[in-house]
């Protein structure tokens, strides 16, 4: 058995998601329902920021701050860091919060609430949401990680530090940056040899 080789296992590469894609989402969930409210804001927090599905669904109240517009999430191994938002976020989530204000539950310390029964909206809520807006959108197996390696490809096009992207995302290994975002990684090699002319100069 020591020369029989380990078979290699293929690596599931995650298709990133198009602003086209993101914006077909978000116009489902167009209006002024406490759930469109509510669903705007998630899905602009997970593109805008790259966090992880459980970040989002945990947060509490207290980790939003629209003073600075950022959030603070809680990470792997009990990490926490703080990540700053856009105008978009940030008016989505101010939207959300004055509908929270007076929807049953608002006592409650959690960021997100069930559109009924005055109850937390769990991370497993948040999945299932997603899957739905993504079948009536017309997206393959829409869940929050697709935004994450989005996030990463986006960064990696603007030729942005590795290092900032790992703080930003929560790693410490240097693995992870390696791994996302590799589903596009033909299509930055190929920006990349179009801007730099090599042979065009002569």
């Amino acid at each position: 058995m020591d020369r029989v080789r380990q078979p290699k296992t293929p690596e599931k590469l995650i298709p990133v998601l198009s602003d086209v894609d993101t914006k077909k989402v978000l116009d489902l969930c167009k209006g002024e329902t406490f759930a469109n409210l509510r669903d705007q804001a998630i899905i602009r927090l997970l593109c805008n920021t790259g966090a992880r599905l459980s970040e989002v669904g945990d947060l509490a109240l207290d980790d939003i701050d629209l003073a600075t517009e950022s959030v603070r999430f809680r990470g792997k191994g009990a990490k926490d860091r703080r990540v700053r938002f856009g105008p978009k976020t940030a008016r989505a989530l101010s939207r959300y919060l004055r509908a929270r204000a007076s929807h049953r539950g608002n006592e409650l310390p959690f960021l997100w609430l069930a559109d009924r029964g005055g109850r937390r909206l769990a991370p497993n809520g948040i999945k299932i949401m997603l899957r739905r807006l993504g079948e009536k959108a017309g997206i393959d197996r829409l869940h929050a990680r697709r935004w994450r390696h989005s996030y990463a490809h986006e960064w990696k096009r603007a030729d942005a530090d590795t290092g900032y992207l790992m703080l930003v995302l929560g790693w410490t290994s240097d693995a992870m940056p390696r791994h996302y975002g590799r589903s596009a990684v033909a299509e930055r090699a190929l920006e990349t040899q179009q801007r730099l002319g090599i042979g065009e100069r002569v």
